[in-house]
């Protein structure tokens, strides 16, 4: 059907519905919810529904509760802009402002379609969970648009609790709760919620609700990992993608953290609220202040917690995630959903953090600080073997680690890839391929089609053959495996198993291919010992690193490791000695 403007577009639906065929009219502009009336609005082909309530809000006493339905259908739904949970601001993830922004009221999603689709149709859903290490993000920073319009699929974007709000034990709490209210696991819970309500209405926007496949990135696919593990989600997906995915489960113990029993967590529930007593934000600690104090006053405090050291958030709660953690849901054959999944690494994930710390990197301003300031790696060596090491760490413990809990699980249909693809500009400013290469976050603008990555987008981005090829592979790859289980690429993309580790280096041209990977913990950690790029204090801190930034932290390895090699090295203490060094010098450790 020709693109024709709304009036045109509605006058139609009336006509073929009185005319009783039911196989050409186009989809409604105006959908009823259960949340009440939302109506579209329509761009390039492509419908967006915006800010649709998907659960009560969780203020007052809904608070550290487990989200409720909707009590009744609501007047016309009305779009705002920037609906979000509180968190910093940030220009650069869509949310500008000073300090934190947002509001606890901020269960909503978005749903994006091809705006013409006819009833028969039923299309694949996808349902997008944002990333920001589930302290940060929101659903409107992500346009699904492009993935909508060229492979014919619905995408849900969601908000859902972030940081204290989304994941949060204290007695104070669970002590006065029951049932689901007894979770630690909010964040999580609004994630189920949110694909119940698409379960129940995304039939009136043309998607099929018996074809829904969650995906994210970091936190987000961090996230897809926790669904997966948790018996509260059974039946609501039917596919998962997990993109730079990680499993790191926090006890209710650490989570509370009582009398400083874990000296390694921080943001626990006692340190905030004694934090906020001290402050005099919060006064007597009771189960009515606790309510009482304002949201961005509680996410404030959160965020002036030391952050040199666990934070949990994903808790073991005998609830929500199984009181052995995430790992173990994974592999636990009784609670296995079998269902496709899709779960990947960058190739260069840590190059994100690396590439501003002056640590690794030097800054000056040949021109003016009006202009960007130059970049040049002190070591390339050292930074290639830095970020190498731990990117593959990341892959073992995000990637493959999870595959074979699933695997042994009965799971049968796991796939693994690598996200190599790092065609970028070199610029005066900075070798980028080698400066940012493949990182963190570098593959989301490939299944959006919106290509953005802060300030350094277009160096990151040129326009380019590569950039378009990698952009069809990503999509056409997602979309096929949201359709029918198996993703599509050009080459053969052989299964996962834990016994060949089988993975897709996904590229362009001839890096496109397949790999088995054989890297383990051990050789990892024994290629750190040897290696000469590493004096013996860095030998230390990237063990440290690669045993404590991805999964469950491994400290009792850490302090074994080699004979005890490093048992003597607080790592903790001499990374903050080298900030603190480099502070004083630049007044940053960041080189922006």
């Amino acid at each position: 059907m020709k693109r024709i403007s709304t009036a045109i577009l509605l006058l139609l639906i009336v006509a073929c519905s009185a005319s009783g065929d039911s196989t050409t009219s186009s989809q409604p502009l105006q959908v009823e919810t259960s949340s009440g009336p939302v109506i579209a609005q329509v761009d390039a082909a492509v419908a967006s529904w915006r800010d649709i309530p998907y659960a009560q809000a969780p203020v007052g006493e809904l608070r550290w509760r487990a989200p409720r339905p909707m009590a009744a259908p609501l007047s016309q739904i009305s779009m705002s802009d920037n609906i979000a949970c509180l968190q910093i601001a940030s220009d650069v993830g869509g949310l500008p402002g000073e300090g934190v922004v947002g509001s606890e009221d901020c269960l909503y999603l978005d749903i994006k379609a091809p705006s013409e689709i006819t009833k028969a149709d039923r299309l694949p859903v996808m349902f997008w969970i944002h990333g920001g290490g589930n302290t940060s993000g929101y659903k409107g920073y992500y346009d699904f648009s492009s993935l909508v319009k060229s492979q014919h699929v619905i995408v849900v974007t969601i908000n859902y609790r972030l940081g204290p709000f989304g994941w949060f034990s204290h007695p104070m709490v669970q002590g006065q709760a029951e049932g689901l209210d007894r979770s630690s696991n909010f964040g999580t819970l609004d994630i189920i919620q949110a694909l119940k309500w698409v379960q129940q209405n995304i039939g009136a926007f043309g998607g099929d609700a018996e074809n829904i496949t969650i995906f994210g990135e970091s936190a987000g696919g961090h996230n897809v990992f926790a669904l997966l593990a948790s018996p509260l989600s059974k039946g609501l997906f039917h596919k998962a993608i997990s993109q730079s995915g990680y499993l790191e489960t926090a006890s209710v113990e650490e989570a509370i953290n009582a009398d400083n029993a874990y000296p390694k967590m921080r943001r626990s529930s006692t340190q905030l609220f004694a934090s906020m007593n001290d402050a005099g934000e919060l006064g007597e600690v009771t189960p009515e202040s606790i309510y009482q104090v304002s949201g961005k006053q509680l996410m404030e405090q959160y965020l002036e917690l030391d952050i040199a050291g666990d934070i949990p958030l994903t808790t073991a709660d005998g609830i929500v995630i199984p009181e052995g953690g995430m790992l173990a849901a994974l592999a636990d054959e009784s609670a296995a959903k079998r269902v496709p999944v899709i779960a990947g690494a960058n190739r260069d994930e840590v190059t994100l953090w690396l590439s501003r710390h002056r640590y690794f990197v030097d800054a000056n301003y040949p021109f003016t600080r009006f202009f960007p300031p130059r970049l040049r790696i002190k070591d390339p060596d050292l930074y290639a073997f830095w970020t190498r090491i731990r990117s593959e760490a990341w892959k073992l413990r995000g990637v493959d680690e999870p595959l074979a809990a699933m695997e042994s699980a009965g799971y049968s249909d796991l796939y693994a890839y690598s996200f190599d693809w790092d065609d970028q500009e070199e610029s005066f400013f900075a070798d980028f391929p080698k400066l940012i290469g493949a990182a963190h976050g570098i593959d989301i603008a490939f299944v959006t089609g919106s290509y953005t990555y802060g300030p350094i987008s277009s160096y990151v981005y040129p326009e380019s053959e590569s950039r378009e090829q990698m952009r069809e592979l990503m999509m056409s790859a997602w979309a096929e495996f949201a359709r029918t289980g198996k993703p599509e690429i050009p080459i053969d993309w052989p299964a996962f198993s834990a016994a060949d580790r089988n993975f897709a280096h996904l590229d362009v041209g001839d890096a496109l291919r397949i790999s088995q990977d054989t890297a383990t913990m051990t050789s990892l950690l024994a290629e750190v010992k040897r290696s000469e790029r590493v004096n013996d204090k860095e030998i230390c801190l990237l063990v440290w690193d690669t045993l404590t930034k991805v999964g469950e932290p491994d400290y009792a390895t850490y302090e074994t490791w080699d004979q005890g090699h490093c048992a003597e090295v607080d790592a903790d203490a001499e990374q903050a000695a080298i900030n603190a060094e480099i502070i004083a010098e630049h007044g940053s450790t960041s080189v922006l």
